[in-house]
């Protein structure tokens, strides 16, 4: 399953980039890209998975940038 979804208070391109990387790292994430500029993510993961996988995933971003919030 691909969805994008909006992200909120992301303040630098760094932090972006080391969440992507954190992101692709977890099992059942086929690809994950974070669109610094346009404030936006797009994941492709695991249907089965999907909504215990994006739990994980606001966990990583808020371990990299507490203040950054993904729209579920």
């Amino acid at each position: 399953m691909k969805k994008v979804f909006m992200v909120e208070d992301l303040d630098c391109a760094h932090c972006a980039a080391k969440m992507e990387d954190a992101i692709n790292k977890l099992p059942g994430v086929n690809k994950a890209t974070m669109n610094f500029l346009a404030q936006k993510l797009t994941i492709d993961a695991d249907d089965a998975t999907f909504d215990a996988i994006m739990q994980e995933v606001v966990k990583v971003c808020k371990k990299v940038e507490p203040d950054c919030t993904i729209k579920l």
